[in-house]
């Protein structure tokens, strides 16, 4: 599924127009978005929950040389499904 077949899911389940649709999902993902920035978190229960975590500097290898490359450390996006969500993908 993607964005479009998600904003044409919701569209269809409660009856507004695409657009109001997409509207919504945009503004949910600027909201995420805009947390993380923040260092925060969002947590949607049942779901799950997006967090933010430090990677640290390690070494690593350039693939076409065969040498060692320092990678910095960095912030990543992490998301840590929720207790019902893993309960309905473990269920055939």
């Amino acid at each position: 599924m993607n964005k479009a077949d998600l904003i044409e899911k919701i569209a269809a389940a409660h009856g507004v127009s695409k657009t109001a649709a997409g509207g919504a999902i945009d503004t949910i993902i600027d909201s995420v978005t805009s947390t993380l920035k923040k260092g925060g978190r969002v947590t949607l229960v049942g779901f799950g929950t997006f967090s933010v975590y430090q990677r640290k500097a390690r070494n690593g290898r350039n693939p076409q040389t065969g040498g060692v490359i320092k990678i910095p450390a960095r912030r990543a996006a992490k998301f840590t499904p929720g207790v019902e969500l893993r309960k309905a993908v473990a269920k055939k």
